[in-house]
């Protein structure tokens, strides 16, 4: 007896022939390309259209299915981002405990374009280097009593350490009023991650935290399932 294991299969190239001896064997049939996988559970009476993962897991080398590419990728994305992240938190946190860096977010656009809102700066202290002319800092801004109103992070145009500097955004029609003596500067910008401080803020990561944790659960759900 001969029978098509494929309705699908193009001039009836895929089939079974012979009898079986025992009534109660069953086989399991599956082929799979890129374009997809068709399994097939054979019976003495009957051939029944089924899926391979009810049964069997596939070996290593088994040709991965389109759809499984794309889960795969989608996966591998998230994972990295999630180890991106926590590379970076991380980083931060080791850099700022030892006081070798310092990290801020910058709030405004006062440096736009060369340093936009949401980007953090990472700072080399004032300790490790003395700053100058041309150098982008952040520095405490003071109200006349000597009450602090912020850290702003401006470029020098002039003065000095003594007498303090000339600070002025690159997007600011003139310079500060105040001028900043060397104790109130925190540092001098050595680095900068774009947009990555929307992202820290409270409210962006009291969505992004849950959103990502259960993408992760999805994601190794359906690779068990597999």
């Amino acid at each position: 007896m001969r029978r098509e294991l494929f309705e699908n299969s193009p001039d009836n190239q895929i089939w079974v022939e012979g009898e079986s001896l025992n009534p109660d064997s069953k086989t399991l049939f599956t082929i799979s390309s890129a374009a997809g996988e068709a399994t097939v559970l054979i019976t003495p009476t009957e051939i029944t259209p089924s899926k391979s993962r009810m049964f069997v897991q596939a070996p290593p080398e088994r040709v991965v299915t389109g759809n499984q590419v794309w889960e795969k990728r989608a996966s591998g994305f998230i994972k990295s981002l999630g180890y991106i992240l926590s590379a970076v938190l991380i980083t931060f946190s080791l850099l700022s405990m030892t006081g070798y860096v310092k990290a801020r977010v910058v709030l405004t656009d006062s440096m736009a374009p060369t340093i936009k809102a949401g980007d953090i700066v990472l700072l080399d202290p004032t300790t490790h280097s003395m700053p100058k002319i041309g150098d982008v800092a952040a520095y405490t801004g003071r109200r006349f009593d000597g009450s602090e109103v912020g850290v702003f992070t401006h470029r020098i145009v002039g003065g000095d350490a003594v007498n303090g500097f000339i600070m002025k955004g690159d997007n600011n029609p003139s310079p500060d009023i105040q001028r900043p003596k060397i104790a109130d500067v925190s540092g001098i910008v050595v680095f900068k991650l774009p947009y990555i401080g929307k992202v820290l803020n409270p409210k962006m990561l009291f969505i992004l935290v849950p959103v990502v944790f259960g993408i992760w659960l999805i994601t190794d759900a359906l690779r068990d399932g597999k």
